[in-house]
């Protein structure tokens, strides 16, 4: 009776071992083995490793390896490069590496911790360990308190978005590309996307099955877009009915060997369960010599999603209602590295304006009385508790110039985009040199008097290009308005006016390999309403200037942005960090926008100041008042004039923007 008590518990043991060491549900690690309705593909399968022990475990995914219940070792995952295969095949005695050069290649990047002991913060440790591999009932047990924490996690994450897009189906359907997250140095994970590429195998959730809980499966990547890929399951080959997109940074997403890590349940979809016999040959065989994610991906986005800007930190801004000076905002809200701005004298929180931290509009205290920018002084007397000046060294810096050697210098032309109507390129004149590099710039023809819509480009800014850059790239340029001799020379303009063109070294000639490409999808500030983020498409490329076109609108609300602009983000940037992605407009909705009047044109060449684009009714977030006429949106106000160099020009541009909570006219920026 004994004999037989002991015989049944080994047994139990074995089967326990057989199953739990490759992170599989019972049931499912060879899909019954006593079947004999195995196709011909199904014996190949088997026949391909017929010396696998049944304990086989699949990747691990720190360089270590499992061990095996009669103690020999199996597969091994690459710490350099992510390459899985047989560990014995690997390099060195500890089987860390796949090759010698990855071994140097690690040492030489000062690798010396393992990434598991930094994930789990604790000390490098030289020895292997061996995973101690629960068996079904602890898993299962411990899956209610699991999927509880996934529950509150996402409740006090998520945020819900008004209207939902699909992303993946509008790809698919009109068969375009999204921007690699590469293209993205600003964005989470923009630094550390290499290596995420077609063929990428990944664990995720198994929605084809019917158990109670949370189960996953082993998927690859079949095609990119962003943040997003097509996944398709491991077994379905050709078969695409069960594709689906999946963002790769969401926390359902792990390298492969993950479950087998951790405990979880790994379960192939109930449509090919029986498809082999033996699915640990099948995985073995297929999973050797692929990639996955690497072993710290998910502290990487978790660090990328961390910003410097924290709630109350005071900084300098663009005063939206006059372009030309700047007023004291404190950081009310940080999104994906988004900041929604209130200066710091609205009482409501009503006066607000968004930007992204690199943004160049915005800076640390003090910065405006150091170069000489004209600044608005703020009627709070003290600060609130909890405010503090933010640090200056969490901006974005600007190059370092001589303004000693040769530089720009009052009343030079040059060409550049209007930030009230980003759709053009204009003829302008530098009115004023300040200090460490800036330039304060007008648009000719269209100035105000007293220079309130002057803006501030730094010399490098990549949105100012010497005289003739438009024609040679055969963009057109905006003369000044009123001006008649048409077609506009600027040999001509530049005789008539008695004026100098800048030298064309003083520009930034510098063009990123940026990655982009014609049609390319990508989600985009709308700059003339920057608390709005639209789906958009790149639509001409010059150098490293991109044109955006947003989708579901007319052409003539592109934009012209710079390959590095903090205001482009990849596809599925709102989806991670929880802003609202407004979709391509219907065809209602721009009969709806068109339908209101348009403004008159002063001169049929001008082709700037263009009203902003009319948010769908439904899709606006907040409600729009009626418009006023005057530039500032504040008649009665108005800032210290600079002193004038050069003739002013005494007609000042009409801007018809409308902010959502006051209806004043603000400036587009």
């Amino acid at each position: 009776m004994e004999d037989t008590r002991d015989l049944g518990e080994r047994t139990s043991r074995s089967e326990r071992k057989r199953r739990d060491s490759f992170g599989m549900y019972d049931g499912y690690d060879s899909c019954s083995e006593e079947s004999t309705s195995s196709s011909s593909s199904e014996e190949s399968e088997d026949e391909v490793v017929p010396s696998i022990p049944a304990s086989l475990p699949i990747i691990k995914t720190n360089g270590q390896v499992y061990t095996y219940p009669d103690g020999k070792a199996g597969m091994a995952t690459c710490e350099m490069c992510g390459m899985v295969g047989v560990r014995d095949a690997f390099y060195s005695k500890t089987k860390r590496f796949c090759s010698v050069s990855c071994s140097r290649s690690y040492s030489s990047n000062s690798k010396k911790a393992s990434i598991l002991a930094r994930l789990q913060g604790k000390p490098p440790t030289k020895k292997a360990k061996v995973l101690q591999k629960q068996p079904f009932i602890a898993k299962f047990a411990a899956y209610p308190q699991y999927h509880a924490t996934q529950q509150n996690q996402a409740k006090s994450k998520a945020v819900v978005p008004a209207e939902s897009f699909d992303w993946g189906q509008y790809i698919c359907s009109n068969n375009t590309l999204g921007a690699p997250v590469s293209c993205f140095k600003h964005a989470p994970m923009g630094m550390c996307w290499d290596g995420i590429e077609v063929g990428v195998r990944i664990e995720v959730l198994n929605s084809d099955t019917n158990q109670p809980m949370k189960v996953y499966w082993i998927a690859e990547i079949i095609k990119l877009a962003g943040f997003k890929a097509l996944l398709r399951y491991e077994g379905f080959d050709a078969d695409s009915s069960k594709d689906f997109w999946c963002n790769l940074c969401t926390p359902e997403v792990h390298p492969v060997g993950w479950c087998a890590s951790t405990g979880k349940p790994l379960v192939p979809p109930k449509s090919i369960q029986h498809k082999y016999s033996n699915w640990k040959a099948v995985l073995v065989k297929r999973l050797t010599g692929a990639k996955t994610l690497p072993p710290d991906f998910s502290s990487k986005v978790h660090e990328n999603t961390q910003f410097p800007f924290k709630k109350l930190m005071r900084v300098e801004v663009v005063d939206k209602n006059y372009l030309c000076r700047t007023r004291v905002a404190l950081v009310e809200q940080v999104i994906g590295g988004r900041l929604r701005l209130v200066y710091e004298e609205s009482q409501d929180g009503s006066d607000y304006f968004w930007c992204h931290m690199y943004s160049p509009l915005i800076h640390n205290i003090g910065w405006s009385r150091s170069i000489g920018h004209r600044f608005k002084r703020s009627d709070v007397t003290r600060k609130l508790d909890g405010q503090v000046d933010a640090p200056p060294q969490i901006f974005q810096k600007v190059k370092d110039v001589d303004q000693n050697a040769e530089w720009f210098k009052d009343g030079m032309k040059l060409e550049a985009i209007d930030p009230l109507n980003l759709s053009a390129i204009c003829v302008a004149t530098v009115r004023k040199v300040l200090a460490d590099g800036y330039l304060m710039i007008g648009i000719d023809g269209s100035e105000a008097v007293d220079g309130s819509d002057w803006f501030c480009y730094h010399g490098t800014s990549p949105s100012i290009f010497p005289v003739g850059f438009c024609e040679i790239n055969n963009i057109e340029l905006t003369p000044p308005r009123g001006y008649t001799k048409l077609p506009f020379k600027w040999f001509d303009y530049l005789r008539e006016t008695g004026s100098t063109a800048a030298p064309v070294k003083l520009f930034n000639k510098e063009v990123p390999n940026h990655g982009f490409q014609l049609g390319m999808k990508l989600e985009a500030v709308d700059l003339m309403e920057p608390q709005l983020v639209c789906v958009a498409t790149v639509t001409r490329i010059i150098h490293r200037l991109l044109r955006i076109h947003f989708d579901g609108w007319d052409d003539k609300y592109d934009q012209w942005v710079d390959c590095e602009s903090p205001d482009l983000y990849p596809v599925g940037w709102c989806q991670l960090t929880g802003y609202q992605l407004q979709p391509p407009a219907s065809q209602s909705n721009r009969e709806m926008s068109q339908s209101v009047p348009k403004q008159k044109k002063k001169g049929q060449q001008y082709k700037g100041q263009k009203k902003k684009r009319k948010i769908p009714v439904g899709r606006r977030p907040f409600s729009q008042a009626g418009r006023r006429r005057s530039f500032s949106g504040d008649e009665e106000q108005s800032p210290p004039p600079y002193p004038t160099q050069g003739p002013a020009r005494p007609q000042p541009r009409i801007h018809l923007h409308q902010t959502h909570k006051s209806g004043n006219a603000t400036l587009p920026i």
